[in-house]
C-alpha cells in the first residue's frame, strides 16, 4: 500500500485545502510553486549548505546503552535535540524561509506552541533579514518564558493570544487570520504537517532529511539501513513524519507514535486526537479532530505546550486508520517520569514532547536483536521548570530532587 500524498494533496480521505476565498491565490501559488523549487538544484544545494553549516546536520545517531539493558532492545536515539535552537523544527524552517525569498515575499508569519517552531523561525528570519511575527498562545507564553524571550532577542514580535484555551490551536486561528489580513506579501510558516495543502507535504519534505540520515547511519553501524521499529512523538507530526518519510511503504519496519494523554483519554483532558477525535476539519485541512456533537472544535490539554492541539496531520490520520502506525496515548504523569528516566540513566534531558515517546518504552514487547530508532525530538532546557514543578511524578528517580 501507498501511503504517500497523492496528486490532489490528500492522504486517503485526509487532508486537501478548506480554505476562506481571500487565501485562495495564496494557496494556489503556493501549491504551484513548491514542487519546481524544492526541486530545483539551486534550492537542493542552498538548503542542505544551510542544514551542514548552520543546523548542524546530520544530528547523531546515539547508541543508548543503558536504555537498551532496560527495556531488552538496542535501542538508538535520533539526536534532534542536538540541532540548532534544540529541536527537529529548524529543519522545516531552514527550508520553508529559502521558499519564501524565491516566492518574494517579504513577512513571516508563524505559529507556536512549546516555542520552538517560533525560536527557529525567528532565527532563520534574522539570517534572512526578513520581518518575523509569531502567534502564540498566551498560556503558553507564560509557561515557555524563555522562548519567548529567545524569540525577541532574535527580533521577533510575538503576539500572545487570548481567545480559546490560549494555546497552540487558538495561535494556528490566529495566524491564519492575520495571513487573510495580508496575502500579497506574507508567507505563514507552518510550523507542523498540519494546515491546508500543500504544507502537509511540505513540512513532511521538510523533515524527512531525519529518515535519511537514519538509513545511512544505521547502514554504518548495524550493517542494514532499515530498523525493525520506529519511534516519535506527535501533536501535529512533524518530527514523526520527518523519521518514518523514508520508511513509511517499507512493511518490514513497524511505527509505533505516542501522542498526549493528558490526564487519561477517558477525560475531557486529553490531546490525543487519534483516540479520541472524529473525522472533522481543523486550520484548513480534513483530518481527525477532538470536536462535539456540532463540529465545534473541543480544547485540548495536555502538560506538553507542543503536542496540545486537537487534531492530527492528515498523513498520521491516514497511516492510523489503516493501521500502518501504532498509536499510544501517553498520559502527563508518564511522560515526566521518562523524562527523569532518560535523564538519569543516560545523561540527556528531553523535552516533554520527546518524553511522551520514551514513556511508550516499557508498552512495548522487544526481542533482544531489536533493532529501535526512537527519534528525540527536542531538548529539556525549555522544561525544566515543568519538570521540578511535577518532580512528584518522577517515581523512582525523584531522590535529589
Amino acid at each position: 500500500m501507498n501511503y504517500n500524498i497523492d496528486n490532489r494533496g490528500f492522504y486517503g480521505q485526509y487532508g486537501g485545502a478548506y480554505i476562506p476565498e481571500i487565501l485562495y491565490k495564496c494557496v494556489h501559488d503556493l501549491q504551484e510553486a513548491y514542487i519546481p523549487i524544492l526541486e530545483s538544484e539551486e534550492f537542493k544545494r542552498e538548503y542542505h549548505a544551510l542544514l551542514r553549516d548552520y543546523v548542524g546536520r546530520p544530528s547523531p545517531l546515539y547508541y543508548a546503552r543503558r536504555m537498551s539493558e532496560k527495556y531488552g532492545c538496542r535501542l538508538f536515539l535520533k539526536r534532534e535535540d542536538l540541532n540548532h535552537t534544540g529541536a527537529h523544527k529548524i529543519n522545516n524552517t531552514v527550508g520553508q524561509i529559502l521558499l519564501a525569498k524565491k516566492m518574494g515575499k517579504k513577512r513571516i508569519i508563524a505559529e507556536t506552541g512549546a516555542g520552538q517552531h517560533g525560536v527557529a523561525t525567528a532565527t532563520v528570519c534574522a539570517l534572512m533579514d526578513m520581518q518575523c511575527e509569531v502567534f502564540m498562545g498566551k498560556t503558553d507564553v507564560e509557561r515557555q518564558y524563555t522562548n519567548v524571550q529567545r524569540m525577541r532577542m532574535l527580533g521577533a514580535q510575538v503576539h500572545p493570544v487570548t481567545t480559546g484555551n490560549m494555546t497552540l490551536s487558538d495561535a494556528c486561528s490566529q495566524a491564519i487570520r492575520d495571513w487573510c489580513c495580508h496575502p500579497d506579501d506574507t508567507f505563514y510558516i507552518v510550523g507542523s504537517t498540519m494546515g491546508p495543502h500543500p504544507y502537509p507535504d511540505i513540512v513532511a519534505r521538510m523533515q524527512s532529511v531525519i529518515s535519511e540520515e537514519i538509513k545511512e547511519q544505521l547502514l554504518e553501524k548495524t550493517g542494514r539501513d532499515y530498523p525493525d521499529t520506529l519511534m516519535a512523538c506527535i501533536g501535529g507530526g512533524s518530527n514523526a513524519a520527518g523519521t518514518i518519510y523514508h520508511y513509511m511503504n517499507d512493511e518490514r519496519v513497524r511505527i509505533i507514535l505516542a501522542e498526549a494523554g493528558g490526564k487519561g483519554i477517558d477525560t475531557d483532558y486529553t490531546a490525543a486526537t487519534i483516540h479520541r477525535g472524529t473525522l472533522g476539519f481543523i486550520h484548513g485541512a480534513k483530518t481527525l479532530v477532538m470536536q462535539n456533537d456540532d463540529g465545534q472544535i473541543e480544547e485540548a490539554f495536555t502538560i506538553s505546550a507542543g503536542l496540545d492541539y486537537p487534531g492530527i496531520g492528515p498523513m498520521h490520520a491516514n497511516m492510523a486508520e489503516k493501521k500502518r502506525s501504532t498509536v499510544l496515548a501517553i498520559n502527563d504523569d508518564e511522560a515526566i517520569r521518562a523524562g527523569y528516566e532518560l535523564t538519569r540513566l543516560e545523561g540527556i534531558i528531553p523535552a516533554i514532547e520527546s518524553a511522551h515517546i520514551i514513556a511508550a518504552l516499557p508498552k512495548i514487547q522487544f526481542h533482544n536483536d531489536e533493532i529501535v530508532v526512537l527519534t528525540v525530538s527536542g531538548r529539556g532546557d525549555k522544561d525544566i521548570n515543568t519538570y521540578l514543578d511535577n518532580k512528584q511524578m518522577a517515581g523512582e528517580y525523584a531522590n535529589n530532587l
